[in-house]
Formats: C-alpha cells, sequence, structure tokens
C-alpha cells in the first residue's frame, strides 16, 4: 500500500499549509522559510534516523506516515508514536534523535537544515510560537496515550487509534459528526506494538467492530467509518 506523494511548486500548493508549524506565518516570513526549505521522499519502510544520528534537519511531514520506536539494551523494540500529516520531527536546539524514525508508508517531508531553522526560531517569532503550541498539543495527547495503553481494554485501544487517525487523515474536525474514510497507514503488527497488544487481539477487535458495524472494509487497508460518534463511543472516554 503506497499513499500519493504530491508535487509542489510552492508552501502555497501545500497541504498541511494551514496546521503545519508554518501556519502562522505572514507572507514575508513565508518568503524567507521558502528559502531555506527543501523536501525528501522516503519508501515505506525505509529508515530516515536511526536513534542516536546526528540531526541534520528538522521539518513536517507533509503526506504519508512515520513510527518513532525506541530499542532497549536487550534488543525489544517499543513504538513511541506516530508522525501524521502536519506532525514536526526532530528537536531544535539538539544535535541528536533519540529515537528510530521509519516511513510506515511512502512519505514526504519539508525539511529544513537545524542551524538555519534555529536562526529562523529566534528571528521570526510566528514560527516559534507555532513551534511552542505544536509541542504542548504532542505533550497533552502523550498524556492521553498514556491513558490508553495503562488503563483501556484491547477493545477500547483498537477504538481510539482508529478514531484519531480517522479525525486526523481524513482532515475531520474533532468534534464534528461524519462518515469518515480514510486509508489505514499502518499494519496490524504496527499496531499490537503500538498498542501493546499481540497481532492476534488486534485482528479480532478489527473483526468485532466490523461485525457491529462501526467500521468497514472498503479494501484489506481501506477502511469507512459510518459514524464517528458511535466509533467515539467505544473509546472509553467521555468527550
Amino acid at each position: 500500500m503506497t499513499l500519493a506523494v504530491p508535487k509542489l511548486k510552492s508552501c502555497s500548493d501545500c497541504p498541511i499549509r494551514y496546521n503545519a508549524v508554518c501556519s502562522k506565518c505572514e507572507p514575508d516570513e513565508m518568503r524567507d522559510l521558502e528559502e531555506i526549505k527543501y523536501y525528501r521522499s522516503y519508501s515505506a519502510g525505509q529508515t530516515i534516523f536511526f536513534g542516536g544520528d546526528s540531526l541534520e534537519f528538522v521539518g513536517s511531514v507533509v503526506s504519508g506516515v512515520t513510527s518513532l520506536t525506541r530499542t532497549l539494551p536487550d534488543g525489544r523494540i517499543q513504538m513511541v508514536g506516530l508522525l501524521l500529516p502536519g506532525d514536526f520531527m526532530g528537536r531544535p536546539n539538539r544535535a541528536t534523535i533519540e529515537c528510530d524514525v521509519v516511513a510506515e508508508t511512502d512519505v514526504m517531508l519539508c525539511c529544513f537544515r537545524r542551524k538555519p531553522f534555529e536562526q529562523m526560531i529566534e528571528s521570526t517569532p510566528h514560527v516559534g510560537q507555532r513551534l511552542l503550541e505544536m509541542t504542548l498539543d504532542e505533550l497533552d495527547a502523550a498524556r492521553e496515550w498514556m491513558l490508553v495503553l495503562g488503563r483501556k481494554t484491547a477493545r477500547e485501544k483498537i477504538a481510539s487509534l482508529l478514531h484519531m487517525i480517522a479525525v486526523r487523515m481524513a482532515s475531520l474536525k474533532p468534534g464534528e459528526t461524519a462518515e469518515a474514510i480514510f486509508t489505514l497507514p499502518i499494519t496490524r503488527e504496527t499496531m499490537a506494538n503500538y498498542l501493546g497488544l499481540t497481532i492476534e487481539t488486534v485482528s479480532r477487535q478489527m473483526s468485532a467492530l466490523k461485525k457491529e458495524g462501526l467500521i468497514a472494509f472498503e479494501d484489506r487497508r481501506d477502511i469507512r467509518v459510518p459514524d464517528l460518534e458511535a466509533l467515539k463511543a467505544e473509546t472509553g472516554e467521555d468527550f
């Protein structure tokens, strides 16, 4: 399964223009960003960074999905995050990256060399302000995910992940009630790794949600959610 990588001529063509790190930039600030940005594409399964690598660039995910994983000394691997379109990759003012970053699908990144971007944060308030907002949003999401992993049942974990991806990938507002159709950007093995479940449990819970009409498969990876509110009710949270 591949996700289409867009062909972009300028920032005005960018599908993440209004939710990426540049979303608050004025026209003159966008021109400054244009001068230091470049695009990179990666194939599904390709490693973008290994943990401990020098952080040569930072940037935004324009299309596709990447995973963040950590490897323990005994070889065990734990996925600690997913980056979806609009999410920011890398940490300014840090010389190395701690996680392995792997393209789960075909991925396009809008990249900035780390040093020039750090200078731009200092000179362009709207970039620094937006990056702070995104960092705080990521912190909130991490806290919510601690609840998912620590207290929720297998069914609630699967429903939470599918609801989150549906809202993000289908470009829906979190409170919007609607049907959502999206391509599941990760395998069931990756889902199991992320949620701390077995592949068999993931498959069983997905089948149960399908049987109850909460999700439908257009094909093996294309999923339709007839009613986001109904799926949200299965997450175990009172939104």
